[in-house]
């Protein structure tokens, strides 16, 4: 893997978990958002690079604050680390 993916792979990881503890389906989150449900696929999925606009939008939609997109994740042994 390209070390310079692997921010987009966790960052994806990251919103594809937040979403789904709290209940919300692509298709909803990208409603809440303001963004296309592909595009929220996409992001999941590393396919793109968001730009920090639309950060603060799935933030927003989420109901959390940026910086829970970026902390709180953990590594494989469940040690907290950040993106």
């Amino acid at each position: 893997m390209k070390s310079d993916k692997k921010i987009l792979i966790e960052f994806g990881n990251r919103i594809k978990e937040i979403r789904k503890v709290k209940g919300l389906s692509q298709e909803e989150l990208s409603f809440k958002a303001g963004l296309h449900r592909t595009y929220i696929g996409m992001i999941e999925r590393a396919e793109r690079n968001i730009t920090l606009l639309n950060i603060e939008k799935i933030a927003n939609a989420l109901d959390i604050n940026i910086n829970d997109l970026f902390t709180n994740t953990h590594d494989h042994k469940g040690t907290q680390r950040k993106i």
